[in-house]
């Protein structure tokens, strides 16, 4: 059976490089968007379409999907994985960090969802994966926006999830705890950065890439009439 077309944005380190390559192992034709595209094509993975693409801007996200799609065929699973990770107190992060952090989390995943799922709705087949957070369960100190920008995305997700439901679509939110990724690197606050990096940067803290991936495959692949609407994964060290 001919395997179904997947995008997937951010997916040029960390966790969408991850995703790429196993969903590339499985014999899917791939969209590979992100802003670093040298990344992406040095991959040299087949059936693979990749484009430089910024999740804010709608036009161009279109235009890639719809370039795609001409290529493989409708979208069957969109992955929205780009995402900035900014610590900081309200008190004194700079205001730009916040902007950037709404409109890449939070916009991108709207823009995302509003390409692909008028055609799965038609379709009455796809998954649509939205990457939230385990900051999108429990706020701490630090993380005010990010927080905000991933309860959003969670929120989003199960709203969108109540609409499309009977159309056969499924619409999952996966919330991983630390994962030793780029993301952390985001980070300009040298009060939370040093912290950051040492959880990161520990086995016993941290996940990896690959183990988010598997999540993903498991949750796609389960039968179309199975939908994990919310799952949340962390090292089993972590506290919080």
């Amino acid at each position: 059976m001919n395997k179904k077309l997947v995008v997937i944005t951010g997916a040029s380190s960390g966790i969408g490089l991850a995703i790429a390559k196993t969903f590339s192992k499985q014999g899917h034709p791939l969209l590979l968007l992100a802003r670093r595209i040298e990344r992406l094509q040095d991959l040299n993975l087949p059936n693979t379409l990749c484009k430089k693409v910024d999740v804010r801007d709608l036009e161009s996200f279109t235009n890639a999907i719809a370039e795609a799609e001409k290529i493989y065929g409708d979208v069957d699973l969109l992955v929205n994985n780009a995402g900035l990770m900014q610590l900081g107190d309200v008190i004194d992060q700079d205001v730009n960090e916040w902007n950037n952090m709404v409109d890449v989390n939070l916009k991108g995943v709207f823009n995302g969802c509003h390409i692909v799922v008028n055609k799965m709705v038609a379709n009455k087949h796809g998954t649509i994966i939205n990457m939230s957070s385990i900051a999108g369960k429990k706020a701490t100190a630090g993380r005010a926006v990010y927080n905000a920008t991933k309860f959003g995305v969670s929120a989003f997700t199960e709203s969108l999830r109540q609409e499309v439901h009977k159309d056969n679509v499924r619409v999952i939110a996966i919330c991983p705890g630390i994962v030793a990724t780029e993301l952390q690197g985001h980070t300009t606050s040298k009060k939370y950065k040093e912290s950051l990096m040492a959880l990161a940067n520990n086995p016993q803290t941290a996940l990896q890439p690959q183990d988010i991936a598997d999540t993903v495959s498991y949750v796609y692949n389960v039968p179309q009439n199975v939908c994990v609407r919310d799952l949340v994964i962390t090292p089993t060290d972590q506290e919080r």
